[in-house]
């Protein structure tokens, strides 16, 4: 089995329509600029509230990459 050395990174997403969209924004953003993403990991949700209702939502990840050989 080789052994890899990976760097975690933290990012954050939002989204006005779910945490889950949130998330697939931050991950698919990441990965313009980062190869070798492998996992990622859900740190905190947070949301806007505006009159009384959830205006948007944001996430904040640890995102895990392999660092090239």
């Amino acid at each position: 089995m080789t052994e890899h050395v990976y760097k975690v990174v933290e990012i954050v997403g939002s989204s006005e329509e779910s945490v889950t969209k949130a998330i697939e924004r931050a991950v698919s953003k990441a990965g313009e600029t980062l190869r070798n993403l492998g996992w990622f990991e859900v740190m905190q949700v947070r949301g806007h509230l505006e009159n009384g209702k959830v205006a948007h939502y944001q996430v904040t990840l640890k995102v895990g990459f392999k660092l090239e050989e």
